[in-house]
């Protein structure tokens, strides 16, 4: 089965420590959303359990292999990640842009054999971009473009996906459609780590919530178990009022 998995995960940047004995287990079939104010740790905890930044201490492996061990190729195989910031280094198709996602299989754009053709096809229909294949990526809206890097991850068809804030600044409609696709990915068979700010958004959709402060994880659980009022003052410094899924932030403390 596929896994991500950290043990007492450390990371540090000099003297501060940005993420504290963290341990976490994500598989498919869940869909995790990873919670806490901005400099919890968040994105570092992604990125060393992938194997992209160095770890002080503990461990992270993909698949029971050690994560910074791996190759890009590798990696890739294994897991899609979509980073906060993802430019593009010159226009061009959204088909040609998906196809990137090929990187794992050795393709490139143009170069496709019938498989990664159909891996790209398959992405371009999950994500609704078949009308948008031939247009230029510099001519989509933000919404668009962010199902274009969403369709990019699928290209690979890794088992897992890990997507730091993947609807950040998009407007509420198109955030849905963003979690919405994810949503279908985990009930299709993968597993998802997705790091959100949207409180509401996250309680709609997670299987399973992870809220870090201070670099610490403080708690790990289903929503059912783990969403709370208190939780939110403790963490963000929110009221909020929470009935059942339903989150309504009230304010601050």
């Amino acid at each position: 089965m596929a896994e991500l998995l950290t043990r007492d995960l450390t990371v540090k940047a000099g003297p501060t420590t940005l993420v504290q004995a963290a341990s976490i287990r994500v598989v498919p079939g869940e869909l995790v959303a990873l919670l806490g104010p901005n400099g919890a740790g968040k994105t570092s905890l992604l990125r060393s359990a992938l194997g992209l930044e160095k770890r002080a201490a503990g461990l992270a492996t993909l698949d029971g292999t050690d994560s910074e061990k791996l190759s890009p190729m590798q990696r890739a195989r294994r897991v899609a990640y979509l980073p906060q910031l993802r430019p593009l280094a010159w226009p061009n198709t959204v088909r040609d842009v998906v196809a990137l996602g090929r990187f794992a299989y050795g393709a490139a754009p143009g170069r496709l054999n019938p498989a990664d053709a159909a891996a790209v096809d398959e992405a371009i229909r999950r994500c609704d971009l078949a009308g948008l294949s031939d247009r230029q990526t510099d001519t989509l809206s933000g919404g668009e473009l962010a199902r274009v890097h969403c369709a990019r991850a699928f290209a690979a068809d890794a088992p897992l996906l890990v997507a730091d804030e993947p609807v950040a600044a998009l407007d509420p409609r198109h955030q849905f459609r963003i979690m919405d696709i994810v949503r279908q990915y985990v009930e299709t068979g993968g597993g998802a780590l997705v790091v959100l700010h949207d409180i509401p958004l996250a309680a709609r959709y997670a299987t399973r919530m992870i809220w870090m402060k201070s670099s610490r994880i403080i708690a790990d659980g289903p929503p059912e178990e783990t969403l709370t009022e208190q939780r939110l003052a403790d963490i963000y410094g929110v009221r909020a009022r929470i009935e059942g899924r339903a989150v309504e932030i009230e304010g601050a403390i």
